[in-house]
């Protein structure tokens, strides 16, 4: 398969055509944002392990049941996947209280949630992706109420497969954004699964172990990012 013209540029990633119209080649960068792209900045290598975080994940969840765009590695920053109608929906899964969550109830960081919560958002950068209902997605036609059905069902399915494999790393999974995209009527994962869009803490210090060192300017972001993938690989690798 050849890498062909430059498709989209995001915050994260470059996504490029291929010689296939079903496949799209995807390039990580070490490019890093935080509050809809009010800080900039670069993370060393971070693309690296966002792109072979991605593959481990979406590996592992594929062969457990849950459908994804990934199809193969090509180098350390970029990978081939299914080329999706994206949705533009992304639903956010919550395991322990954290972030903007805290703020809107009032908990305290590290509040654990007897059972998951699932919010969606609507993915517009210009309005800083805001919260919404199903009731504004079926009105607005973002999304049909089977698959925002399939959305959730895939949600926490996935949820339960990945809290359970992180836990075996000694790490919490706090809380993680999922998108979603269409192929052949077919609801699926697609976008990333990585330290910049989910919240890994240790179980044991809480020591934060993705984007937050980032957005909170607490340092050692590189070492966080490639100990989160390193314990994972490991736990992934002796199930």
């Amino acid at each position: 398969m050849k890498k062909l013209e430059l498709l989209y540029e995001g915050k994260a990633k470059k996504v490029y055509n291929t010689d296939d119209q079903n496949y799209y080649w995807v390039e990580y960068k070490d490019d890093a944002t935080a509050f809809n792209g009010a800080k900039k900045g670069t993370i060393v290598d971070k693309g690296i392990v966002n792109n072979k975080m991605s593959a481990l994940m979406f590996t592992y969840l594929k062969e457990n049941g849950v459908d994804n765009h990934f199809v193969e590695l090509v180098s350390d920053r970029e990978q081939i996947v299914q080329r999706l109608q994206m949705l533009p929906l992304e639903i956010v899964v919550r395991n322990i209280v954290a972030g903007s969550l805290a703020k809107r109830v009032g908990k305290e960081e590290g509040y654990p949630l007897p059972e998951p919560v699932l919010e969606l958002y609507y993915k517009d950068d210009a309005l800083g992706d805001p919260m919404v209902n199903e009731s504004h997605a079926l009105a607005f036609g973002w999304a049909t109420k089977e698959q925002l059905e399939t959305m959730k069902e895939i949600a926490l399915k996935a949820n339960k497969l990945m809290t359970e494999i992180v836990a075996r790393a000694g790490i919490d999974l706090v809380d993680y954004k999922l998108e979603f995209g269409v192929k052949d009527g077919k609801v699926m994962l697609g976008d990333e699964i990585s330290p910049d869009t989910c919240r890994f803490w240790d179980k044991e210090t809480k020591e934060k172990l993705d984007k937050d060192r980032f957005r909170r300017d607490l340092g050692k972001i590189e070492e966080a990012y490639a100990e989160v993938y390193s314990r994972i690989k490991e736990a992934i690798a002796n199930v």
